[in-house]
């Protein structure tokens, strides 16, 4: 029975009216016009936690302006690959997805295949050159650390997306990428925000 009780905690997430994140033993909801099949594993990311619903919904938002642009997209600490799949979805191109976690790229690589999408799933090192999107949904932390690499990774025109940040903490996020980016806090949920950057072309 564990099984049945486990799976009764993942019911579907909706991110918008008409995307939705479904567990692969659930119908999706009749409002889905696109849905993420994903099941609980062992890296982070399922859609339940507000970081990811907000990324996944500016995914979903700026896709109709923006999408056609991704040809290139980075998800740097992918964890299950959710991001990436999400911009597959939404039709970006040429997906790099990266995590120091070996499981968390074996991850991404299954769901991705769920999802019939192409990501290409690998260690930190696998990132190169400039991405027309990079997304980092980790923790405030890394993310300061991480300034430097991740704008280095931006394209002229191009977006940079970070999650996990708790609202009293955008003014050193601000701070840190301050040499590179002017971030903008873009979205909240739950005492969590969406920080986003856009270079110029």
């Amino acid at each position: 029975d564990w099984v049945r009780i486990t799976q009764s905690q993942f019911a579907p997430v909706e991110i918008t009216p008409s995307f939705w994140i479904v567990p692969s033993w659930h119908e999706p909801p009749a409002a889905a016009s696109l849905v993420m099949r994903l099941d609980p594993g062992l890296a982070f990311g399922t859609g339940t936690h507000p970081t990811t619903r907000m990324c996944l919904r500016w995914i979903a938002r700026q896709a109709a302006a923006r999408g056609p642009g991704w040809n290139r997209v980075l998800d740097y600490g992918c964890g299950s690959g959710i991001l990436a799949i999400g911009a597959a979805l939404f039709g970006a191109r040429g997906i790099d997805a990266v995590d120091i976690d070996p499981a968390a790229v074996s991850s991404t690589v299954a769901n991705a295949a769920a999802n019939h999408v192409a990501v290409d799933a690998a260690l930190p090192d696998a990132a190169s050159g400039a991405y027309p999107l990079v997304m980092a949904n980790i923790l405030a932390t890394p993310l300061k650390l991480l300034a430097p690499l991740l704008c280095e990774h931006v394209a002229p025109g191009g977006a940079l997306v970070l999650a996990g940040i708790l609202e009293r903490q955008a003014d050193e996020l601000n701070a840190a990428y301050a040499p590179w980016l002017a971030l903008d806090v873009v979205d909240a949920e739950d005492g969590w925000i969406l920080m986003c950057a856009v270079r110029r072309a």
